[in-house]
This record gives C-alpha cells, structure tokens and sequence, in this order.
C-alpha cells in the first residue's frame, strides 16, 4: 500500500489564532488528518495565550510537551486587521492613521509570529523535525486595491483599506525566508501561504466589487484553506521550504 504522505498520525500541532474563522478550519483539517491540535488564543479555556506575550508562549508549549509530546507542526494563523466597526480614525487617510493601531498590528502579526517560531521553531530545530506555517495575505504581496470599498465612501463614510496589516503580512516573507534558510540544516520547513479573502457574510457591494476583481468570480470558502496547510505541514511538501504558496483564487494573476 502506498505511504499516504498528506497522514498527520503521530503529529502535534500548534495553532494560534485557533478559535477564529480560519483558525478554526485548520485546527479540524489537522485534525481530521489525525493530528493532535493545540490551540493558542487569547480565548481558549485550555491554551489561552496573548501570541505577543513571550513567556505565556512558553509556558503553554510546555503544557503541551506534557500532554502530547514535543510539537512538529506550528500554524501560525493569529492575526489583527481594522474590524467593520473600527474607528474613523483608523480607516481615514494614510497621513493621519494612529500610529498607536500601527503598533498593535505589527505587535500581533509580525512579533507574534516571530515569537511562536521563536519560541516552538527552536524546539522543533532541536527534535530536528518540523514544519511551520505564516499565513499571509495578498494584501501583504499586493497593494490593497481601494476601489472595493468605494461603496462605503458612497455612503458618506471616509474609508481608506488601513495600512498596518499590508505592512505586517508583508514582513512575515522575510521572516520565513530567513527561518527557512537558518534551520533548514535542523530538519525545520518554513513556508507562508498567501491567502485572498474568504467569505465571512461580507457586505453584498463589497463581495460584488471583490467578485468582478477576481478572476474565479468568488471568494474562498474557509474549507477551501485547509488542503494547502495540510499540503504545508505534511511530507507531501517535504522539499518545500522558505517558499511562498498562493492560494488567491487567481487575483495576483491579473
């Protein structure tokens, strides 16, 4: 019988931002692949964990050594982005964005993400075995395109797509570049997976100007995530490393 090589059997993962829309979809895809899944969020019951807090990484990755053994495979899926309701201030113009919302992003996408390598990478490293995964955005490869939320602007509103999430999904193809580079003596794979959007009950004027921008006329179902991290994290992708796979419905195409 042939290997399966997508078998996650024997396997602990780690998945921060868990509890969320696509955390959620990719702590059931491991699972499903028979991994053992701990989730890393600030409002988990058992692993609550602030991603930008060093030592709560640390101590919850030590509880997880305890309970299932050492982690090969670390998502790190735990991000910010201006919210709908976010304030006028946030979403106005570039030369007036807080530099205080500037901060928080880039603590929680750029940092976080560091840390959790940092502190579960090394491990991983040291087991010489592991696979991490930086889920990134094409907002982070491409410039947002601001036309999609014209319908808001005709509403009266003033918006402007805020520029700390492209700035921080940007910064996390260096990071695995430079983790996949220093660690791949130690057995260690670091990829990012660009994603678009997925669909989370958007407005209908931003889903039908998102939809004309895309070549496949849709956005993603959260579903539709999960094969790419299980491709990442698996030894289907064994000779994959510091590379970036683009799972955009063809949007960086055009």
């Amino acid at each position: 019988m042939t290997e399966d090589v997508f078998a996650l059997e024997g396997h602990v993962a780690v998945v921060t931002g868990g509890l969320g829309q696509l955390g959620r979809a990719i702590v059931q895809g491991l699972e499903e692949r028979g991994a053992k899944v701990a989730v890393f969020d600030v409002a988990s019951d058992e692993f609550a964990v602030d991603v930008t807090d060093r030592a709560a990484i640390e101590a919850a990755a030590s509880r997880v050594r305890e309970q299932w053994g050492e982690p090969t495979i670390l998502v790190n899926a735990a991000a910010l982005d201006s919210p709908p309701d976010a304030p006028p201030e946030e979403v106005g113009p570039l030369e007036t964005y807080p530099e205080e919302s500037f901060d928080r992003v880039l603590d929680v996408n750029v940092k976080g993400t560091f840390l959790c390598c940092q502190v579960i990478g090394t491990c991983m490293a040291a087991a010489r075995r592991g696979s991490i995964v930086n889920i990134s955005s094409i907002y982070g490869m491409l410039s947002p395109v601001q036309d999609l939320y014209e319908f808001r602007r005709r509403g009266g509103e003033e918006f402007v797509k805020p520029v700390a999430y492209s700035v921080s999904k940007s910064a996390l193809y260096n990071l695995t570049r430079y983790l996949a580079t220093y660690w791949a003596k130690d057995g260690v794979r670091v990829n990012t997976l660009t994603l678009a959007g997925v669909f989370d009950d958007q407005p209908r004027e931003f889903l039908d100007e998102y939809s004309k921008r895309m070549p496949m006329g849709r956005m993603a179902d959260v579903a539709e995530v999960v094969g790419p991290v299980v491709f990442l994290a698996s030894d289907a992708s064994s000779y994959v490393t510091g590379s970036n796979l683009v799972v955009d419905g063809g949007w960086s195409a055009w």
